[in-house]
């Protein structure tokens, strides 16, 4: 029976998507999104889903009536509505891309044009929010106060605005999204350099009185049509204002507000909705302070963000469903009903439990970057920890960041090289451990509180942890231990690990650990599970969303104990090189798990998947991926066994441990998963099967190293056993590279060996993806990189099928890749790296789990492959199906989303370490046509012909090769600017190019630096010759100015051909709108 409040003229619905993983918006609208189509499903809607990335839960079968992998951008959503004639169209569930979309798409009168309504917030209330002139306007009009700001379009406005406000103050960007092109400036030069850069990516910029040092604190709020409104969960950071939210470690609920503050911006928030109009789930940010309870509102987001789906991992409360159901019409009081049919969703959740989110950051990854955090977003992933106590839930997260840290304290130091008051006052990703180390050297409370201004709640909570980690130092055996002391320790977040150094120190190993669980086991003191029970009230109760903690001394959960469940390891925070396609992988194993008649179950912590979804699943453990959580999970849930390979790398390292214990791991064993990583092992069994690969040598001094090159010649690939700092891997092409980068990168000795290989240059890169059973491949996919070998795969730009690979070739790689299966007895997904050059191939490595090209080629051939391999892991026949990529009449690419805006200061240039955060996938007719719309997925665009391109390759080879896609721009209309040695190959070529300088030739004209700033170019093709200092530097500006200035780059010549070739061919009108099922 559907409600009378619903508007029974919506029969089918537009959902944009936020298209590919980037800094600011990540993961979790995948999970939104998921949660929006499910809720249309069932009042029985058609769903129309926008969305090019290819690797999203969303985008798969089952979801979404229709799925178009096109950009989001309003020229292309226009042609889908005209295709589609959507009734309705969902704003809020795909970040700050698809607001922006829709906002365009409604000015610009084209849902008017085709009679879409748009459901949930109006689009006047979205602007009210987004326009920071008319969000101040209307708070104004209920009194509420804000930040003073002034909104201009120019940097003379900028320093006029400043110069009225008083320094310090912040500029940010309109209309962009984690704090995109935002930052504080104490003087003018500071500020005429951001709000340059600002208004790159933005028409209106705001100049805002800074009030760091406040409290910041966030309301999830949600108001129906008819006016009910209910807040779902307030949170914290426990950083001060000044560094965003998402750059903030965040407790839910609040810790340290009193109850008269609690209600107080409780009342405030449910005003402001009320005010602005906004209709489903919207986040009310504060500034406050607590001294004179005074407040300012930052921000008001009218739509789902990363703190909505941190608030509803925190609650159980499904925000994302609840706001697509009250977009349709349905007031709160009506709805969940449909859930348990005797309660309803207008309730306000309260928890027994503390939350803790805390940001991963990936900064190593990237040259140059500048390491501080402040108001714009860097961080790439995030991890949320359930427990019982802050002391808990801290030292859990820090754990799961997984940054090789083991809680608050038992660390190796940070190093702190300007000294520990600097590192505290001028916070880092680092901050949370120099304040570990500052407590150990005797720092008051008091004296951190006054420089780092986080509240001393949280600091006296943290000095808890470093009490207790001195009173058990005091112990020299763990014999000596008091069992009250052990249990304390693990009530306070400790692991075994932390316990045995604090007893031990650095002679603490893994036996030490074993040492210590078998001795609190002995003891009795284990963690027990809990239960989210806001659920408990709201669903039925088989809804198992679980956590463990030592707080408590009751399980919530009877286990059956019948052998019938399945265990899958999920894939932890989202960082660069994991994320969100482990999810798909993840989740498609759950579902295959279900289908096949046993009990699903998840561990992973990360609250922007789908798999931590409470109804992906049978039971949900939002908990730690270490050994020792794993294992407190499977003595108490004794499953038939546990999935590893679906899940990345993190569960994979777990093989041996695992294996050690007993543990029965579905699919491949975990000796051959050994032998695939031991580059010694793998390496020696290749030369015993008579398979090429790259010559390479563990070498422990430099003399050795120089003698191999003698052998092999450079350029060399080079990759130190133990990191110092920068990056892990580099690419030498002579003595002077190698020499810097052994002496900045490693320390070259006995124990810690340097490997050196040889590097092939002009070698194609091809991956192979399959589905083995006893050994015999079962399912595969053969896919080419457009990039020559050099650039990491996770950065390269894949084509599938393959175009341009000799069938002799393809030939090969199934015959070597057969071998490889069988000699390993792989039995589920594996991936293998090969090069291939002149039809002689080689291989680089292999990797016995799911890779993250399998939802790609999955989706492209339409064949489920963790599907087919979750069957081989329980063990089922699987017969070989009959189709193949050959008989495919359309191509596939999967391009790479970097963020490096985001990133000040890092030089945006690809090479063996993987930089990108994430990805798309398109499908096309031709190459070009696919490859066009990938390129639009990730934000390049196609230059406007009364601009210029601009060029400057590095070596001849590199000119050579770009010499016929300045043919097509030339032939094309595109005014062509060069630097010096590609201006003088253009012109023996006879084409025409306008002469550029580099900045370290100041005196000349026109400069290309200057060409930009005065956004002359939209678009640089930038080919570093090789890596040294001067070649990078001098290209690095141009680089750095283009992505700062919002001008597409690219760096690779044989994507920057590819890409003209499509541009210079087809027009965008060319391109065709068909749906995923229409290929």
């Amino acid at each position: 029976m559907k409600s009378p409040n619903i508007d029974p003229n919506i029969k089918k619905v537009l959902l944009l998507g936020s298209g590919a993983l980037k800094i600011g918006e990540a993961g979790e609208f995948d999970y939104s999104g998921s949660q929006a189509l499910k809720a249309m499903k069932e009042e029985g809607i058609s769903t129309v889903l926008i969305n090019p990335n290819i690797a999203t839960v969303q985008t798969s079968d089952g979801f979404a009536d229709k799925i178009y992998f096109l950009p989001v951008t309003p020229a292309f959503v226009e042609k889908v509505i005209e295709k589609e004639r959507p009734d309705g169209i969902l704003l809020a569930f795909g970040g700050q891309t698809a607001l922006n979309c829709g906002v365009e798409l409604y000015r610009a009168g084209i849902l008017e044009k085709y009679g879409v309504k748009v459901l949930g917030t109006p689009v006047q209330a979205i602007m009210d929010t987004e326009d920071r002139e008319l969000f101040v306007h209307k708070l104004d009009e209920i009194d509420v106060r804000t930040i003073k700001s002034q909104a201009v379009d120019s940097i003379e406005g900028a320093i006029k605005a400043a110069a009225e406000l008083g320094y310090p103050v912040i500029v940010r960007a309109a209309y962009a999204l984690g704090g995109l092109g935002s930052g504080f400036c104490d003087n003018e030069e500071e500020l005429t350099a951001l709000t340059e850069k600002a208004l790159a990516f933005s028409p209106q910029v705001l100049i805002e009185k800074s009030l760091k040092g406040w409290k910041e604190v966030e309301y999830e709020v949600v108001r129906d049509r008819f006016d009910n409104c209910i807040t779902v969960c307030n949170m914290e950071n426990f950083d001060p204002l000044g560094i965003h939210t998402g750059e903030s470690i965040v407790v839910a609920p609040s810790q340290t507000l009193t109850n008269e503050d609690y209600h107080y911006l409780r009342k405030l928030a449910i005003k402001i909705i009320r005010h602005i109009g906004i209709v489903g789930e919207c986040n009310v940010q504060y500034a406050f302070d607590p001294a004179s309870m005074d407040y300012r509102v930052i921000e008001v987001n009218a739509r789902l963000s990363r703190s909505s789906a941190l608030a509803s991992k925190a609650t159980g409360y499904p925000l994302a469903f609840v706001a697509a159901k009250l977009g349709l019409g349905y007031g709160l009081f009506e709805l969940s009903n449909s859930v348990t049919k005797d309660t309803s969703a207008f309730f306000e959740p309260a928890l027994d439990y503390i939350v803790c989110k805390i940001p991963r950051w990936d900064l190593g990854k990237f040259h140059g970057v500048r390491r501080e955090i402040g108001s714009s977003m860097k961080s790439v992933g995030e991890v949320m920890a359930i427990g019982r106590t802050f002391e808990e839930v801290i030292q859990k997260g820090l754990r799961m960041i997984g940054q090789g840290m083991h809680g608050f304290v038992g660390n190796r130091p940070v190093p702190v090289p300007d000294g520990i008051d600097k590192a505290l006052a001028e916070p880092t990703d680092k901050r949370i451990f120099v304040i570990s180390q500052a407590m150990a050297q005797g720092y008051s409370v008091d004296r951190i509180h006054e420089l780092t201004k986080i509240d001393k709640w949280f600091l006296y909570r943290l000095q808890n942890i470093i009490d207790t980690q001195n009173e058990m130092s005091e112990a020299d055996t763990l014999g000596q231990l008091k069992p009250e002391l052990l249990r304390q320790a693990k009530e306070q977040g400790f692991s075994d690990f932390q316990v045995a150094r604090a007893v031990y120190g650095d002679k603490a190993t893994r036996a030490s650990m074993a040492e210590v669980r078998s001795l609190r086991k002995n003891l009795g003191i284990t963690p027990v599970v809990k239960q989210i029970d806001t659920l408990a009230a709201e669903y039925p109760a088989q809804t198992n969303y679980l956590y463990l903690t030592y707080n408590g001394s009751t399980n919530d959960v009877d286990y059956l104990h019948d052998h019938r469940s399945i265990v899958v390891l999920g894939s932890g925070a989202y960082r660069i090189g994991s994320s969100v396609e482990f999810d798909w992988c993840s989740v498609n194993a759950l579902l295959t798990v279900k289908k096949e008649g046993w009990r699903s179950v998840m561990i992973n912590y990360n609250p922007e998947t789908v798999s931590t979804d409470y109804d992906m699943c049978d039971r949900l453990y939002f908990d730690e991926l270490t050994y020792e959580r794993v294992m407190d999970i499977l003595d108490l849930e004794q499953p038939h066994g546990v999935i590893l390979s679906v899940g990345g790398q993190i569960p994979n390292n777990l093989a041996t441990s695992l294996d050690a214990a007993g543990v029965n791991i579905l699919g491949t064993g975990a000796r051959s998963i050994d032998n695939a990583e031991d580059r010694n092992q793998f390496s020696a069994m290749l030369d015993r099967l008579g398979i090429d690969q790259p010559r390479w040598r563990e070498l422990t001094s430099l003399a050795d190293i120089n003698s191999f090159i003698d052998e092999v010649g450079f350029p060399v690939l080079v990759r130190p056993s133990y990191v110092l700092s920068g990056a892990a891997m580099n690419v030498c092409s002579n003595p002077e590279e190698l020499e810097r980068f052994l002496r900045l990168a490693a320390n070259v000795s006995k124990d810690h060996p340097v490997v050196v290989s040889e590097f092939i240059q002009n070698a194609k890169e091809i991956e192979m993806d399959a589905v083995a059973q006893n050994g015999e491949i079962k399912v595969y996919a053969i896919s080419e990189h457009i990039e020559f070998a050099g650039v990491h795969s996770g950065d390269a730009t894949i084509q599938f099928p393959p175009q341009k690979l000799y069938v002799e070739t393809m030939r090969r790689i199934k015959k070597v890749s057969s071998q490889i299966a069988k000699a390993l007895n792989i039995s589920g997904p594996f991936n293998i790296q090969f090069l291939a050059k002149n039809n002689d191939i080689k291989v680089i490595e292999c990797n016995l789990r799911a890779s993250r090209s399998f939802p790609f080629v999955s989706k492209v051939l339409k064949i489920n492959f963790i599907d087919l391999a979750t069957k081989v892991m329980l063990g089922l026949p699987v017969e070989k199906p009959a189709k193949n990529a050959f008989d495919l009449d359309y191509v596939g690419i999967k391009a790479s989303q970097f963020s490096f805006s985001r990133l000040q200061g890092a030089d945006p240039v690809l090479g063996v370490d993987m930089s990108s955060t994430g990805e798309v996938g398109c499908i096309g007719d031709t190459s070009s046509e696919a490859i066009l719309k990938a390129m639009l997925s990730v934000g390049m665009r196609i230059p406007s012909k009364d601009k210029g391109v601009l060029l400057s390759t590095g070596t001849p080879k590199q000119k050579a090769d770009l010499l016929d896609s300045a043919h097509m721009l030339h032939n094309a209309g595109y005014r062509i600017y060069a630097t010096g040695g590609t201006h003088r190959f253009l012109n023996d070529n006879g084409i025409p190019a306008i002469h550029v300088y580099w900045p370290s030739q100041p005196d000349m004209q026109p400069q290309a630096l200057q060409l930009l700033h005065d956004h002359e170019i939209d678009l640089v093709v930038n080919v570093p010759k090789n890596l040294t200092p001067v070649e990078l530097s001098n290209g690095r500006k141009i680089r750095r100015a283009a992505i700062d200035l919002n001008i597409p780059l690219l760096t690779n010549a044989r994507l920057a051909g590819a890409f003209i070739q499509a541009f210079t061919t087809l027009k965008e009108s060319d391109i065709e709108i068909r749906a995923w099922d229409e290929y």
